[in-house]
Parts: structure tokens; C-alpha cells; sequence
């Protein structure tokens, strides 16, 4: 099975929705700046050095600016072993593939996705250290 790895939410506001999730949860809030994009890297659980969870079965998350160029919903990220091979899949069982998959540097190949119900999500094979 592929396990769901990450979440991701949109968010108008770094320093708000920030200072809710820290407060409301106990969440380690990170800000990546410009650099990254603005977005905002949500540790729900201890992490390691290379920044995984230490608790088999959870997940950390993150959230991205709200725009008008992308659609503004909460996804969740799932993670396989070869993201071209899981493409032509949800193409065959009647899903869209959103674009080509972009590298995420030191995190993987991702690319978003919407299922045979509309739903949005996305797919991340892991860059091997």
C-alpha cells in the first residue's frame, strides 16, 4: 500500500493561521519564507534530524498561500515508489494528472492529481538519500 504522508491546507495568512495551529494543537510552525514560496511547514509530531516523524502512522503537513491561480482546498499527499508509473495509474482508473511533476529539493517528485470523484490530492516519490 501507499501511505498518506503529509497533508496540505491553504492559508491566507503565515503568521495567523500559525499562531492557531501552534496554539490550538501544540503543532511546531514553520515559516520558509520567499525562498520557498511562503509556505508554512506544520510538524504535528516529533521529528528526526532529516525532519520524519519518529510515530509510525503519523504525519506532518504544510500549508500554501491562497491564490486565484490554484485551486484553495485541503489535500493530502501520498507517497510512492515511481510517481510517472502512479500517473499513467490514476489516468487508467479515471483521475487527471495536473501538470508534469515538479522536484521538490531534498523532499521528492511531486505532483497533484484529482481522483475519479474531483477530489484534489497529490503524490510525492521520495528523493533516496
Amino acid at each position: 500500500m501507499n501511505p498518506v504522508v503529509h497533508f496540505e491546507m491553504p492559508a491566507e495568512d503565515p503568521k495567523r493561521v500559525s499562531k492557531f495551529y501552534s496554539t490550538v494543537f501544540g503543532w511546531n510552525m514553520h515559516d520558509t519564507g520567499p525562498e520557498m514560496g511562503g509556505y508554512v511547514m506544520a510538524h504535528t509530531a516529533e521529528t528526526d534530524a532529516d525532519n520524519m516523524v519518529k510515530t509510525p502512522g503519523a504525519i506532518n503537513g504544510g500549508f500554501f498561500p491562497k491564490s486565484g491561480t490554484q485551486p484553495n482546498v485541503t489535500s493530502v499527499v501520498i507517497q510512492v515508489d515511481d510517481v510517472r508509473a502512479h500517473m499513467q495509474k490514476v489516468t487508467d482508473a479515471g483521475g487527471k494528472v495536473m501538470g508534469e511533476p515538479q522536484e521538490i529539493p531534498g523532499v521528492g517528485l511531486w505532483v497533484v492529481f484529482t481522483d475519479s470523484e474531483g477530489n484534489q490530492v497529490s503524490m510525492i516519490q521520495p528523493t533516496r538519500k
